[in-house]
């Protein structure tokens, strides 16, 4: 068998070994923006799922968190004082650039108590195993070159009895609702990220992406493969997102 050699960035194949400095490329684009963009994209309701992760979650207090691809720290200042000065969480991120917005912003919120930074790579996490209570990773899977790979590190530094949540744009459930979704993605999308970020082509990107991601049922069986065991999928507005939740035992 030979040895795939090519990866897709968006709707385009390209050398594997080029994929992620493509997608460093986009985010240290649209980084500073990337709160507002957010808001705008989703009218708001990101903040609806993310708030749904949390709750599904199961963090309490004392917990060690690792938030990955976890760019401005949404999900971390959400943790924060669930988790409490006992806990801890990781915020981390393989793109520098995010990872200064996300550092910059819970230390003007004062959430550093609890909160620690690192840049990695989810491919290859370099976290002790059987370290973390719990992995949250929202809408950075797609970006991760070796999806399988990074599911398998999560795994191993994840403690016996610990979850990962996966919270990603998915395929939504209604072939009508779907191709309104097409044509505002595709349309409309770009145009806005142009507007306030001056880059069409990320979030074109943004846009082809999301529809090269596994759909629901692929994902979960890609839990599966990687040994997480209670896997299940909560689709959320329609499926245009899904939330994804697995367990170590």
């Amino acid at each position: 068998m030979s040895k795939q050699t090519t990866t897709h960035f968006g709707f385009t194949d390209v050398p594997i070994e080029n994929k992620q400095g493509l997608v460093a490329d986009v985010f240290d684009s649209v980084a500073v923006k990337y709160d507002l963009m957010n808001d705008l994209m989703s009218i708001g309701v990101h903040r609806l799922w993310k708030r749904f992760t949390i709750e599904k979650s199961g963090a309490r207090s004392g917990n060690k968190i690792l938030d990955l691809a976890g760019g401005t720290g949404d999900l971390a200042a959400l943790f924060s004082p669930i988790v409490g000065e006992s806990g801890e969480i990781v915020l981390a991120d393989i793109n520098d650039s995010m990872l200064k917005v996300g550092r910059d912003r819970m230390i003007d919120c004062g959430l550093i108590n609890n909160i620690t930074f690192a840049q990695v790579n989810a491919e290859s996490l370099p976290f002790t195993e059987n370290y973390f209570d719990c992995i949250t990773i929202a809408f950075g899977l797609r970006n991760v070159t070796d999806k399988q790979k990074a599911l398998k590190s999560m795994y191993r530094v994840l403690k016996p009895g610990g979850r990962l949540l996966v919270l990603e744009f998915s395929k939504p459930s209604s072939e009508l609702f779907n191709k309104i979704y097409d044509s505002y993605s595709f349309n409309l999308l770009p145009k806005i990220g142009k507007w306030i970020t001056g880059d069409e082509d990320s979030y074109r990107y943004l846009a082809e992406s999301i529809r090269m991601h596994p759909n629901q049922e692929t994902l979960k069986a890609m839990f599966e493969q990687a040994e997480f065991e209670d896997c299940e999928f909560h689709n959320l507005t329609g499926g245009i997102v899904a939330l994804h939740r697995g367990f170590k035992y």
